[in-house]
């Protein structure tokens, strides 16, 4: 009777005190063809003990990253957190926090965004940043909305090496407006194709760097050619650990980067909850989706801490807000914050090139096997190889021997047969010798079988 407290008598005289005769009658106005003839086929009820173990049971079909080899990346990336970080965000302080309405009695909360903002501005090399999205993909689709609103057009232009999960985000955030969303074939990456297609409607192009496959691009050139006819770069960064090494989309001419988060701070949780970085040029901050933070002083002249701008429709007129995001990742980037601050300039370079190094390892080993092709002139710590079979099938056999060796590219571009062969290889801190070993020694048996 836990979860069914009331007695029939209690629900008698709630319905005789809403002038019903049975519950019903509540329904009285759902057409009788939508009602259901039979019981929903679902188990009986059963005792929270009993609920409990069956969860436990079905939980215990799931394979922990940690638990095997892993070679998994693909958007999502395994890296070592340290125990300080999931110590300090379960402090109780921070876990009943919501949305800072009362700046006056939530400085903590709004001091660790600020933080987490100047964090995201500077690993991004960017002017200003929101205090966080839900996670990449849906701030990418936000980006897109962000560029029409800036530029007044509704042309976006997704490049074909943009991850394609991000792809059908921003196809369903513009799928009942007038945005025209023009997506490139898979094979479509290079700079100078795109500047092609750059017309006076276009609002903005898509990239991402790495891109899906881990390739890395320059796009200077593509961003100079899209400023001369007033559109916008927007460039999209899946795994953030790769701003310690390489240049910032800032420093190439974006005027919108967004990033995952997850790879800081925040373990892979088995999909989720992420936080999805925003960040942009001063001049675009009104177009902004969500919140910013700023620094102030008080009455008193003490330091201070406030939301400068909240654009969402909970604090202004629906039409006037830049988008309806309720809320923001916020124990997300209190990890991401703590972890980064840890890290401090030094750790995070450090381990960018602790990250790239081991993949060159591993690719350097991939290469010499009879069969096996990685396709990539360059990548930080995730690369696409080519196998002499269907690579799902390959990476099922290694499953079966505690190696989580990758993902096959044909489980994100069904139907496309010239990917049928391809996988996703991601190395990161947290991947050992011992690990590279395994998968090298299990690839040579898949190949010479």
């Amino acid at each position: 009777m836990r979860y069914l407290p009331l007695s029939p008598d209690d629900r008698t005289e709630m319905l005789t005190k809403i002038g019903v005769s049975h519950i019903d009658d509540l329904f009285r106005d759902v057409p009788a063809a939508a009602l259901l003839k039979d019981p929903v086929d679902l188990p009986a009820h059963m005792s929270e003990m009993q609920v409990d173990r069956d969860f436990r049971a079905m939980a215990e079909k799931n394979i922990p990253a940690g638990s095997h080899a892993f070679f998994c990346g693909g958007g999502a990336y395994r890296h070592y957190v340290p125990s300080t970080v999931d110590h300090l965000i379960q402090r109780g302080e921070f876990l009943t926090a919501y949305t800072p309405y009362q700046p006056e009695i939530s400085q903590g909360t709004l001091q660790t965004l600020f933080e987490f903002q100047t964090q995201v501005t500077q690993i991004t090399g960017m002017d200003v940043a929101n205090a966080s999205m839900y996670d990449g993909s849906t701030a990418c689709g936000e980006a897109v909305l962000m560029a029409r609103r800036a530029s007044r057009r509704k042309r976006a232009i997704l490049s074909g090496s943009l991850h394609p999960q991000y792809i059908d985000v921003v196809r369903t955030a513009t799928k009942y407006t007038d945005d025209e969303t023009v997506l490139n074939p898979v094979d479509v990456y290079n700079a100078d194709d795109l500047i092609d297609q750059i017309d006076d409607d276009t609002s903005c192009v898509v990239v991402q760097n790495p891109d899906f496959f881990g390739n890395l691009q320059d796009y200077s050139k593509l961003a100079e050619a899209l400023h001369a006819r007033k559109a916008l770069l927007i460039v999209v960064v899946t795994e953030v650990v790769s701003l310690g090494a390489i240049r910032s989309p800032g420093s190439m001419g974006a005027d919108i980067v967004v990033c995952e988060g997850q790879s800081i701070g925040n373990g892979l949780s088995f999909g989720g909850p992420y936080v999805g970085l925003l960040a942009t040029r001063q001049k675009l901050v009104r177009t902004m989706p969500g919140r910013v933070c700023g620094e102030t002083v008080d009455a008193d002249g003490r330091r201070g801490y406030v939301l400068t701008l909240s654009t969402r429709e909970q604090h202004i007129r629906r039409e006037k807000a830049t988008s309806n995001i309720c809320t923001n990742a916020g124990l997300c980037t209190l990890a991401f914050t703590i972890h980064m601050t840890l890290l401090g300039e030094k750790g995070f370079r450090h381990l960018a090139r602790l990250n790239h190094a081991k993949a060159v390892k591993l690719a350097d080993k991939l290469s010499a096997i009879d069969g096996i092709e990685v396709l990539n002139d360059s990548f930080f710590n995730e690369f696409t190889i080519a196998l002499p079979m269907d690579a799902a099938v390959a990476i099922e056999g290694m499953a079966n021997k505690e190696i989580l060796a990758g993902i096959p590219l044909s489980r994100l571009y069904p139907g496309n047969e010239s990917l049928k062969n391809r996988m996703l290889v991601a190395v990161t801190e947290t991947v050992t010798n011992d690990d590279m070993d395994r998968l090298v020694s299990a690839l040579k048996e898949l190949v010479n079988a």
